[in-house]
């Protein structure tokens, strides 16, 4: 399977997904998105949201960091070196988006 990370520079979060990604030693496709929520239309038509980090590990498609930091433990971590993770983690995705409104032109992670 396919890990693919999508992610602004900036974000704490993301520093923080990417951070455990290489202690874990895991290769993954970075997809860097734009500043502005309105502008990443990648992350929408994987997640159905507009906030990152997003991660995508085959079929499944995680939006909070906390459950794509466990993820990643259970999944790569110490000796699991990509079996399949005993814990069953849900997709994330949403089938309709949030409420856009008038904070959605300023750049954001998750965080205002």
């Amino acid at each position: 399977m396919a890990v693919t990370l999508f992610h602004v520079d900036w974000c704490p979060d993301c520093h923080e997904v990417r951070q455990k990604l290489a202690d874990l030693g895991v290769t993954y496709e970075a997809v860097v998105v734009p500043d502005s929520r309105r502008m990443r239309t990648q992350v929408y038509e994987v997640s159905g949201q507009y906030y990152v980090p997003v991660l995508k590990d085959g079929d499944l498609v995680l939006t909070e960091t906390d459950d794509i930091l466990a993820y990643l433990n259970e999944r790569y971590g110490a000796d699991r070196a990509g079996a399949q993770a005993a814990t069953e983690f849900q997709p994330q995705a949403r089938t309709t988006p949030d409420v856009l409104d008038q904070d959605d032109e300023h750049p954001s992670c998750r965080i205002n």
